[in-house]
C-alpha cells in the first residue's frame, strides 16, 4: 500500500508533527479524516501566503491603494474572489469602529494575472451606525470591478437564523482534489491545476463539480471550506477571506442545473455580479459549510444563492451571484 503523509490541521502549533500512512488520519476526538498529502497541503499554504500578500495595501494618497498581483495563477484571468477580497480590504481601510455588513460588486472585465492592481475608494456616506463606500479595482486604469461596501456597528442580538442542512462532517467528505484526480485520462489535464495550483483553502465536496465531470442535478449542494492555518484575529481579514471563498462553485450550480450536458469543455461562463451579506464576525480558519442552490436559469443568465454556516450551526453569511452560461456549439 502506498504510504501518504498527512499533516493534521489541529496541530498547527506544531507544523512538523506528521502522521504517516493515512489516506485516513485520526483526529484528536477519535474521528477519521480523509488525509491531505504533504504536497497538496504545501500548495494550499503557498496559495494562502500569496493571497494574503495580495491584500497588503500600499497607500497612494487620496484613498487609493496599490496591491501586488497574486503569483499563484489558478486560471488564465484574475479570480473574481480575489478581487472581492481586495475591494473589501480597501474599503475597510477608510473605516473605523464598524465591521463589514455587505459587499455588492459587478465584475466588469477580466484581469490579467501577474500584473499589479489599484484599489480606489470613494467615501459615499459616514452615518452614526452605517458607513458606505464605493470601491473600484483597476488594472492600468481599466476597471475590473466596481462595488459598494457597507459597514455597520451591529449588536448581534437578537439572533434568529435558520439551521444548516444535515450533512456529513468534513472529515468524511472527499477533498475537491480527489475528484480532480479521478478524471478520465482524456480530461485529467483539465483538473491538474486544482492539484498543482490549488486555491488558498481546504475544500471538501460530496460530489464532483460539473467542471470536473459531475452529473446533472437541481437540488442544493453543500461543501465544507476553511483556511489551512490560522491568520490572526482581524475581523476584516477573515471577512475578506470568506468573500474570496464564497465565489467558488456558484457558477457550477448553474452548469449542474442546466438542461444541457455542460460538463468539461461543453460551455463557457462568467460571473456578472456578486453579493455577500455578513451576519456576524467569522473565524475562517475554522470549518464553514457553504450550501448553494441554483435559483433561476433563464436564457443565458443563471442566479445562484449560498448560505454559509459555521461549525456551530450559526448563519455567518448569505451570498447571491448571477452568471452567464453559453453552451458551445457541437463540433
Amino acid at each position: 500500500m502506498m504510504r501518504n503523509l498527512c499533516i493534521l490541521p489541529h496541530l498547527e502549533a506544531h507544523p512538523r508533527i506528521t502522521v504517516l500512512d493515512p489516506v485516513a488520519c485520526m483526529l484528536h476526538d477519535g474521528r477519521v479524516a480523509m488525509g491531505v498529502d504533504s504536497a497538496l497541503r504545501s500548495g494550499i499554504l503557498a496559495s494562502l501566503d500569496d493571497l494574503l500578500a495580495s491584500l497588503e495595501l500600499r497607500p497612494l494618497g487620496g484613498d487609493r491603494f496599490a496591491v501586488p498581483a497574486e503569483t499563484t495563477l489558478m486560471f488564465d484571468r484574475i479570480y473574481g474572489g480575489s478581487l472581492l477580497a481586495q475591494a473589501l480590504v480597501g474599503a475597510a481601510a477608510t473605516v473605523e469602529g464598524k465591521g463589514p455588513q455587505s459587499l455588492h460588486a459587478n465584475f466588469l472585465r477580466p484581469g490579467e494575472p501577474g500584473r499589479p492592481l489599484e484599489v480606489v475608494v470613494d467615501r459615499i456616506r459616514d452615518g452614526r451606525s452605517m458607513v458606505t463606500r464605493q470601491v473600484s479595482v483597476l488594472q492600468e486604469d481599466a476597471r475590473l470591478l466596481i462595488g459598494v461596501v457597507s459597514f455597520h456597528d451591529n449588536s448581534g442580538e437578537p439572533d434568529v437564523t435558520g439551521p444548516p442542512p444535515e450533512v456529513s462532517p468534513p472529515a468524511e467528505v472527499p477533498l475537491l482534489q480527489t475528484w480532480a484526480n479521478e478524471l478520465p485520462p482524456e480530461l485529467r489535464a483539465r483538473g491538474r491545476h486544482w492539484i498543482e495550483r490549488p486555491p488558498a483553502l481546504e475544500m471538501r465536496i460530496p460530489e464532483a463539480p460539473a467542471f470536473l465531470g459531475g452529473g446533472h442535478a437541481g437540488a442544493a449542494r453543500s461543501h465544507w471550506m476553511r483556511l489551512p492555518r490560522p491568520v490572526g484575529s482581524d475581523d476584516v481579514l477573515h471577512a475578506a477571506l470568506l468573500a474570496y471563498a464564497s465565489d467558488f462553485f456558484l457558477m457550477d450550480m448553474i452548469f449542474r442545473a442546466h438542461p444541457l450536458e455542460l460538463g468539461p469543455r461543453n460551455a463557457n461562463g462568467f460571473s456578472c455580479d456578486h453579493a455577500i451579506w455578513f451576519h456576524r464576525p467569522v473565524r475562517f480558519d475554522r470549518w464553514h459549510l457553504h450550501t448553494q442552490e441554483a435559483v433561476a436559469l433563464v436564457g443565458e443568465r443563471g442566479l445562484a444563492s449560498g448560505a454559509i454556516h459555521d461549525l456551530e450551526g450559526h448563519l455567518a453569511a448569505s451570498v447571491m451571484q448571477e452568471v452567464v452560461v453559453r453552451p458551445r456549439p457541437p463540433r
